[in-house]
């Protein structure tokens, strides 16, 4: 394929467009995709705060590798254990990060993972428990490049 001068530069010029005004909807997941997702999890329960605690750092200096921690407050018997624990990343392209499962046999509650963050956003996390009940924790985690800023 051969182009001339004219061609390039029109090329040239509209990659700089694209390159200044950014693609829209690339690296952000929608408002919708998480309240979606939560929603399918939750199958419509209401969400209460309590019973479930994120650990997460305030600052997150490597989006690439951030530490979490989720523990959900159970006995974790035949007749009240949790269920599930989804965790979300709502800035991320695709906003699910994992969901965990347990059983009475898990014995506690707890999962810690390493996740990666696009850019400064909200981690939140919904516990299930065996009886339908939703619980509901939330934290902002600001994602700095090198240390500096965000």
């Amino acid at each position: 394929m051969n182009l001339d001068r004219r061609q390039v530069l029109a090329l040239g010029v509209g990659a700089a467009v694209m390159t200044a005004i950014g693609l829209p909807g690339v690296a952000v997941a929608a408002v919708g995709d998480v309240e979606k997702a939560i929603a399918e999890f939750t199958k419509g329960a209401e969400i209460t705060t309590g019973k479930v605690v994120l650990s997460a750092p305030q600052i997150a200096e490597n989006g690439n590798t951030v530490p979490i921690e989720v523990t959900v407050e159970s006995e974790m018997t035949q007749a009240s254990y949790v269920d599930a624990v989804m965790i979300l990343a709502a800035g991320n392209p695709n906003p699910g990060v994992a969901t965990f499962k347990f059983s009475p046999m898990s014995g506690e509650a707890l999962a810690s993972t390493r996740i990666r963050l696009a850019k400064t956003q909200d981690i939140i996390v919904i516990a299930r428990m065996n009886d339908g009940s939703c619980y509901k924790d939330q934290k902002t985690v600001k994602v700095t490049i090198g240390g500096c800023g965000g």
